[in-house]
């Protein structure tokens, strides 16, 4: 489990950054990857942002910074 620490929001499409937004995606909000996809570039990665489960293309979820929580 980890926790939001930064979105480089200027790193996103604003389209994506608003898609992020309405699900939820702010700094401080607890986050847990799932999976990744089982195609050679690894993608969507699924993530769960409080009850729900999420798919985030790899350079979307590189503008994420998240800390470890304990």
């Amino acid at each position: 489990m980890a926790v939001i620490r930064t979105i480089h929001w200027d790193d996103l499409p604003d389209q994506e950054g608003h898609r992020l937004r309405s699900l939820g995606f702010e700094p401080g909000v607890a986050i847990e990857a799932l999976h990744k996809g089982i195609l050679m570039w690894r993608d969507p990665l699924a993530v769960r942002v409080g009850r729900m489960t999420v798919a985030l293309r790899t350079n979307v979820a590189a503008a994420i910074d998240c800390e470890l929580s304990a």
